[in-house]
């Protein structure tokens, strides 16, 4: 198949593209950056720059390459870790999940695309309330804090846009927290050096409950997705969700870490404000059965205990940055 991915620098979209074209699809990848375009082409794709909020670009790129399917892996969040400005970190993400869904719904429909595969989030958009685990089914949280609220609508754009699609088939990913090479949460990532610097500390009791998938295994998803698969929404993440005071000391010990510090809730208020207290002591995980199950998928990490030592195992005599 012709296989047009947007976001193919990203995380994801790094460890997919390779893995497409080992498969034999004719893949197609897509930056915002010129810049990047040698990186889809050592991935054995084709390269297109294009920026998605820009309609006319999006009717003209998209059509021209002849896709069979596309794949929205398009966020904007590299770098991002100040919790307390969640309104704003997420901003350009949630237009590209808006605007940037239209556009490429709309190309997809005069290119004659026949599927449809885009990035959702799964966890914490769901409703605190009831069981730590949700699945499919369970809604997403109708009133969210006050700066989520627009990411939370974002997300529900998104699925209802790509499963509602006429004459395609949609499908909407929501992976749970992506760790390994290349993400936040790989080595030298953002996310694992506040780890290692005792900057990612434990909320209260550490209470929330979060689904995490490795990239890999996120990247074998998709292809599940393209491939197969009828449409609907679907929970991409490992087999163990697990609250913030079980995953996260694990976490610390793979990268060669002091123990995470612990944090009240009143102070951690002040620190990083009411989203980060409400990730940290109410979110939920999400299960992935229906994924297994209708998509055939098979996990290389089925839980974060496994992933964490084999990716992210610090070696014998690293000497962590906290004590550098």
């Amino acid at each position: 198949m012709r296989i047009f991915v947007v976001g193919a620098t990203g995380a994801l979209g790094a460890r997919l593209i390779p893995r497409l074209t080992e498969r034999g699809h004719e893949v197609i990848g897509s930056s915002r950056s010129a810049q990047r375009a040698e990186r889809v082409r050592r991935g054995g794709a084709e390269a297109a720059v294009v920026d998605i909020l820009d309609r006319d670009a999006v009717m003209d790129v998209v059509p021209a390459a002849r896709p069979d399917v596309i794949v929205h892996e398009a966020t904007a969040l590299a770098g991002w870790t100040d919790i307390r400005k969640f309104k704003q970190g997420f901003a350009l993400t949630n237009r590209l999940r808006t605007e940037g869904t239209d556009h490429l719904l709309a190309a997809a429909r005069t290119a004659g695309s026949h599927r449809f595969v885009a990035q959702s989030f799964g966890g914490w958009p769901s409703t605190p309330e009831g069981g730590p685990v949700k699945t499919e089914e369970d809604p997403l949280d109708p009133n969210p804090p006050a700066a989520m609220r627009t990411t939370v609508s974002a997300i529900r754009y998104l699925e209802a846009a790509v499963t509602g699609a006429e004459g395609m088939d949609g499908l909407a990913l929501r992976y749970g927290g992506f760790y390994g090479p290349g993400t936040s949460l790989g080595p030298g990532g953002v996310q694992t050096e506040m780890v290692c610097r005792r900057r990612f500390p434990i909320v209260g009791r550490g209470t929330g409950v979060m689904s995490l998938i490795h990239v890999d295994d996120a990247a074998a998803a998709t292809i599940a997705a393209i491939e197969g698969g009828s449409p609907g929404i679907y929970n991409i993440v490992d087999d163990e969700p697990a609250p913030v005071s079980a995953w996260l000391p694990v976490l610390a010990e793979a990268v060669g870490a002091p123990p995470p510090r612990h944090v009240p809730t009143w102070l951690a208020r002040l620190l990083v404000g009411e989203v980060g207290v409400a990730l940290m002591t109410e979110a939920r995980g999400a299960s992935n059965a229906k994924a297994k199950r209708e998509l055939d998928w098979k996990l290389e990490y089925p839980t974060w205990r496994y992933g964490f030592r084999e990716s992210l195992q610090a070696e014998p005599g690293d000497v962590p940055h906290s004590a550098a």
